[in-house]
């Protein structure tokens, strides 16, 4: 067998894996009853590769916890640093955050109330922004300009920053 891999590396690479592959199976070396298996154990040893790579998933379940005021979970849903408006200082860790809950989702703007009819904008293949208007014009969408950022991050999508695109 360690004659015929040798011969098969000789090959190119695509064609030597292939052949690899082939006499692996000859011998039965790898079986699809193992393929299986292997593929399922990497699955369950990393779960949080596939977890919310869809962003308008991750962006229904943040929206709607923010909307019902789930606290807790919002910040689950966070990475810490948060970055916030110019002069504000960053919400730097979950209890942070938790006592600035409200400055941040119901300061410059009511994000319960915007996120219900938002529509995400990509950024890039990485990053979505989420614009709100003023809390005393909610219905002027021309002018929204507190930006809510997310971020796909390794564990998935996160809030990342609040920010004022007009300071």
């Amino acid at each position: 067998m360690i004659k015929e891999i040798a011969k098969a590396s000789e090959m190119n690479s695509v064609m030597s894996i292939r052949a690899c592959l082939a006499v692996a199976k000859r011998r039965r070396v790898i079986s699809p009853n193992t393929t299986w298996l292997v593929g399922i154990l990497i699955l369950l040893a990393c779960p949080n590769a596939f977890a919310e790579s869809d962003f308008s998933t991750f962006w229904d379940k943040f929206k709607s916890k923010v909307i019902a005021g789930d606290k807790t979970a919002v910040a689950e849903m966070t990475k810490f640093p948060v970055s916030m408006p110019y002069g504000i200082k960053a919400a730097k860790n979950k209890e942070d955050f938790l006592r600035r809950y409200t400055e941040i989702f119901n300061g410059e703007a009511n994000a319960a109330q915007c996120f219900a009819s938002a529509e995400p904008e990509k950024e890039s293949a990485r990053r979505y922004s989420v614009y709100c208007p003023f809390k005393a014009t909610p219905n002027d969408r021309e002018n929204a300009p507190i930006r809510f950022e997310f971020e796909s991050t390794k564990g998935g999508w996160r809030f990342v920053g609040l920010d004022n695109v007009n300071e």
